[in-house]
């Protein structure tokens, strides 16, 4: 089928906020006009599914749960063809604008398909230590957007925000990052704004 909503992948390691990610994007698309559906990858369970089911934030209706059973990447990259069909379904099935698709929590090395998506945000966090961009990964070297999550919380893990900048600049040269805290409300807005602007989306578009 021919693809009307834009697909936008969101991928990252267990842990780094990859799902809190989208529950902040969820109220600025909305306030923005535009029509959103999620699907969310886990190895056996439909956990981040049931969790945006449940969360208030969306009809329950516009949320698939694909359990990949198998490498997260798999399902994303090697053989998307799961994704692409929940994609479709929700297509079929409603209005859309855009369709958010979170990879299960992988390593650094998972990146998305083009057939899958046609823009990816991966999402790293200061927890994970200060060292994680200098393993120069492909999702951190790769992504449209790179997400540097919990940067509230660096000084407390003995992570060196100032490092981690200025490995992220030397890594990224052409390519946007952003440094975020998703615990709180207003943590998605710069995300959300650079989206707008990298995929021309309008209020009700």
């Amino acid at each position: 089928m021919k693809r009307q909503a834009i697909r936008i992948g969101i991928g990252g390691p267990v842990g780094s906020g990859k799902t809190r990610l989208v529950e902040r994007l969820l109220p600025l698309i909305e306030r923005a006009g535009l029509k959103v559906a999620v699907i969310t990858n886990d190895l056996v369970t439909l956990e981040d599914a049931e969790r945006l089911q449940m969360g208030g934030l969306i009809d329950p209706r516009l949320v698939i749960g694909v359990e990949t059973g198998a490498c997260p990447h798999t399902a994303i990259r090697e053989d998307p063809s799961v994704n692409i069909e929940a994609a479709d379904r929700l297509e079929r099935e409603n209005a859309l604008d855009l369709i958010l698709i979170e990879s299960g929590g992988d390593n650094l090395a998972s990146s998305f398909s083009r057939e899958l998506v046609d823009y990816w945000i991966f999402v790293i966090d200061c927890g994970a230590g200060d060292d994680i961009p200098r393993k120069r990964g492909l999702g951190c070297l790769q992504a449209d957007l790179l997400v540097i999550n919990k940067v509230d919380i660096a000084g407390h893990v003995d992570a060196d925000l100032g490092r981690i900048r200025t490995d992220v600049a030397a890594i990224r040269p052409d390519k946007p990052s952003l440094f975020t805290n998703l615990r709180d409300p207003q943590g998605a807005e710069s995300v959300f704004a650079h989206l707008r602007r990298a995929l021309l989306l309008q209020d009700g578009a």
